[in-house]
C-alpha cells in the first residue's frame, strides 16, 4: 500500500524546486539598477519591508503556536525544540534591517519590539498526534506563503525565503514523522 503525507523524496523535491526558484529569481536584474533608484527604489524598498514584516508576523505565530504545543503536550517538547529554533531563528534572518543610527530593540526572540506576537488562532488539540500534525500544516502552509513571495521579492530577499521555506518543507516532513512516534 501506498504512503500518503509528505514523503521524504517529496520533501527533497520540494526543496531542490524552492533552490532552483531562488537561483533563477537571483538571476535577473531588479530592474531598477540602471536608474537612480528615486521614487522606484524607496517602493522597492517599501514593499520589501512590508514582505519581511508579514514574515516575520507569520514566524511569530507559528513560534507561539510551538510553545503552546509543547506546554499542552510535554512529551513532544524534545522533538519540537530544534525545529521551534530554527523558527525563531528564521524570524531574526527575516526581520527588516535596521537603520545605521537606530538602537536595536529587539523583542522576544529577535522580532522588532514595536510589533508584539499575535495570540495565535484557536486552542492546541488535545490529541498530542493532532497538535503535531497541526503544526506540519502550519508548516507547509508557511513554506507556500513564502513560496509565493519569492515572485515579488527582490533577490537577496528571494533567496532567503526560498531558503525559509525549504526549511519549513523540511519541519512540515520532520513533524508529520513525529507526529507518527507521539501515536505510537
Amino acid at each position: 500500500m501506498r504512503r500518503t503525507g509528505t514523503t521524504r523524496r517529496g520533501a527533497l523535491t520540494a526543496t531542490g524546486a524552492l533552490a532552483l526558484g531562488a537561483v533563477l529569481a537571483g538571476c535577473g536584474g531588479d530592474g531598477e539598477a540602471a536608474g537612480d533608484g528615486g521614487p522606484a527604489r524607496s517602493g522597492a524598498e517599501r514593499a520589501e519591508r512590508t514582505l519581511r514584516e508579514k514574515a516575520v508576523r507569520d514566524g511569530a505565530l507559528l513560534l507561539a503556536r510551538y510553545n503552546l504545543v509543547a506546554e499542552a503536550h510535554p512529551a513532544t517538547a524534545a522533538g519540537l525544540a530544534p525545529l521551534r529554533a530554527a523558527v525563531a531563528e528564521h524570524g531574526k534572518a527575516l526581520a527588516p534591517p535596521r537603520a545605521k543610527d537606530a538602537p536595536r530593540q529587539d523583542g522576544p526572540e529577535g522580532a522588532p519590539a514595536k510589533s508584539a506576537p499575535p495570540a495565535p488562532p484557536g486552542p492546541v488539540a488535545a490529541d498530542p498526534k493532532a497538535a503535531v500534525k497541526e503544526l506540519a500544516a502550519a508548516e507547509r502552509r508557511r513554506a507556500d506563503a513564502h513560496a509565493e513571495a519569492l515572485l515579488t521579492a527582490g533577490p537577496e530577499l528571494a533567496r532567503l525565503l526560498a531558503s525559509v521555506a525549504a526549511a519549513a518543507a523540511a519541519h512540515a516532513y520532520l513533524l508529520t514523522e513525529l507526529a507518527e512516534e507521539a501515536a505510537a
